[in-house]
């Protein structure tokens, strides 16, 4: 298998992967578990299998890492408005639709990167900039409300949790940028999540140690940290360094469709018509950003 083959293929499993670790945070929320315990639980456990893979890949890096005080402030803010925002808000948008809406709903993160850098750099969208955010803002509208003016089709809670995850999504990419320029993803990532995840734990032991560990939520338990965060994130890494992060971040936009096919198999989930065209546009809008940004590097002979 030539490598950009097998970039291709890690990427989209890593997708999948993702979008079935949206399905199990829904399946474990309806069997006693709440948004912050599992919050909590995934970015502990998660956290420092990241760490230890980090460490084991390079040492040197790693304890040059926690003496540089300088990190210390970038990596509290990122933890906290990045990491633990996009995993608990999520989460709860999940808790208040279902996985399928969730995700999608989140990936209107890229309309919200998008905005903030034409304000910072102050600089007017382009036609197609502007087709992606109408695409976006339309089949957002599409999903909240198939069509009706007078009522929501969703709560009105899983609509706010879907934009605050976008968000928090958003920052979740913005703000790590020069850190794990200097220091890689994996380091950066893995510390990010154990620093808001011990900070929790005293809050959520008591739920953690009291939580139904049947067979089912164990499985659950499986999908969403082993599955859908440690594998997914390592093979999504190793696939993005051999085809690169723009094809990567492309491939990965399988991530809702899969969101949305776990949700409908595990959980029965019943989506309308309506629903899977306000999809289609959001994941439209993406696709134009994406294939836009992979342009723009191609003609600079990046890739």
């Amino acid at each position: 298998m030539s490598p950009s083959l097998k970039g291709t293929v890690m990427t989209l499993i890593a997708g999948i992967a993702w979008g079935l670790s949206g399905a199990c945070g829904q399946y474990l929320m309806s069997h006693g578990f709440s948004p912050i315990t599992l919050t909590t639980m995934r970015l502990v456990f998660a956290g420092a299998v990241l760490i230890i893979f980090a460490y084991l890949a390079d040492k040197k890096k790693m304890t040059a890492f926690l003496r540089d005080r300088s990190t210390y402030l970038p990596l509290c803010l990122f933890s906290f408005l990045g990491l633990l925002m996009t995993q608990l808000t999520y989460l709860e948008a999940i808790d208040a639709t279902n996985a399928g809406t969730a995700t999608v709903l989140q990936y209107l993160c890229p309309i919200f990167v998008l905005a903030y850098t034409c304000l910072k750099d102050r600089l007017a969208p382009t036609i197609s900039e502007l087709v992606s955010m109408v695409l976006a803002i339309a089949g957002t509208f599409l999903i909240a409300t198939h069509g009706r003016m007078d009522q929501l089709a969703i709560t009105p809670r899983g609509l706010f949790w879907g934009l605050v995850s976008a968000v928090a999504y958003a920052l979740y990419i913005i703000l790590p940028i020069p850190l794990i320029r200097k220091w890689g993803s994996m380091l950066v990532i893995g510390c990010g999540m154990v620093v808001p995840g011990m900070v929790m734990l005293p809050f959520t032991a008591g739920q953690i140690i009291q939580g139904q560990y049947g067979l089912g939520n164990l499985f659950g338990l499986v999908g969403l940290v082993m599955i859908g965060t440690i594998f997914a994130y390592t093979v999504f890494l190793k696939g993005t360094s051999l085809i690169g992060p723009v094809k990567g971040s492309l491939l990965a936009s399988i991530e809702p469709i899969s969101a949305v096919f776990f949700a409908f198999a595990i959980m029965k989930e019943h989506f309308f018509a309506l629903d899977f065209i306000g999809m289609a546009m959001i994941l439209l809008a993406v696709l134009i950003i994406s294939l836009k940004d992979l342009l723009l590097q191609k003609q600079k002979g990046i890739l």
